[in-house]
């Protein structure tokens, strides 16, 4: 469950670039010939219907409704009385109770004429909404994520990634000074303060003296040597930033060798040389484990 402040500031992410994100995936509609386009959502996968309607949930689950001519309609497994919030913070005016997902779809296709629609990455969809969209008449087709979904070509994205990594970077510069000699408990509940108060909706802060994994903190005392990775939600965007010594400023590698998009998968993410990272597989206890760094 998020803890951090879910808001729209509109001078950060103005309506129109929501507009214009919307108008080029209805550009993809009208080639393929779909009347909508169904977005899945929920807490660990939000960045899709995020970068169309702002819409990020602190829990349960959503699907956005996006088609050629109306506005946006948002099926939601939240209470209604957190309805006016959702519309305060997003695109989306129209919001309809989820129930199983599957009726709510079918009757707003059957109100349109509607006799198939498109599903953002069809396959990927909850077993449970999966099998409740296929038990009606309504046809499904799925839209490839990179079809209609390019964050690394939207500068705005890009803009407000930037911004997030400004922030865990001089956060991390201002307190790693302080963290030699305390506890990693200390240590990360200062930062996770000073992450909090500065916006950030999401935290993952690992910690390690050098002879483990990253990992939360246990109490461990921090040494010179220690290094630190935090990944950060801001605005529903995730950015991750490393310090590896004590005597160095947090950094991003020089070197990029990943070659995943921007898809909602990960919370350090790369693309076409506008988002680079770098991943490293660690074996542990018979897991894999892995550690990555971005840099914009």
């Amino acid at each position: 469950m998020k803890r951090g402040l879910i808001t729209w500031d509109k001078w950060e992410i103005p309506p129109e670039v929501f507009e214009r994100r919307v108008d080029d995936m209805r550009r993809v509609l009208r080639e393929r010939d779909l009347p909508a386009l169904v977005i899945y959502s929920d807490m660990w996968r939000s960045n899709q219907a995020r970068f169309f309607s702002n819409f990020m949930p602190y829990f349960n689950r959503a699907l956005l409704i996006l088609s050629r001519d109306l506005p946006p309609t948002l099926l939601c497994g939240l209470s209604p009385r957190v309805y006016g919030w959702i519309r305060s913070v997003t695109t989306i005016q129209d919001i309809r109770p989820a129930g199983n997902f599957a009726k709510p779809i079918f009757d707003i296709a059957a109100e349109w004429n509607w006799t198939r629609v498109g599903i953002l990455d069809l396959e990927g969809l909850p077993y449970d909404i999966y099998t409740a969209l296929h038990s009606g008449q309504l046809g499904l087709v799925n839209v490839e994520p990179e079809a209609v979904f390019s964050p690394v070509e939207d500068e705005t994205e890009l803009v407000i990634r930037r911004k997030a990594a400004a922030i865990a970077a001089q956060i991390l510069e201002d307190e790693i000074v302080n963290a030699i000699g305390v506890t990693d408990h200390v240590f990360v509940g200062n930062l996770e303060r000073r992450f909090r108060t500065s916006g950030a909706e999401d935290l993952v802060i690992l910690v390690t003296n050098g002879r483990t994994v990253p990992a939360p903190p246990t109490g461990t005392t921090l040494e010179e040597n220690f290094s630190v990775s935090v990944a950060m939600e801001y605005r529903g965007h995730w950015v991750r930033l490393s310090r590896y010594h004590a005597d160095t400023k947090p950094k991003a590698p020089a070197v990029a060798c990943c070659s995943e998009r921007l898809d909602g998968s990960y919370p350090y993410e790369s693309g076409r040389g506008k988002l680079q990272a770098d991943h490293t597989e660690f074996n542990h206890n018979g897991k894999r484990l892995f550690y990555g760094d971005t840099m914009v």
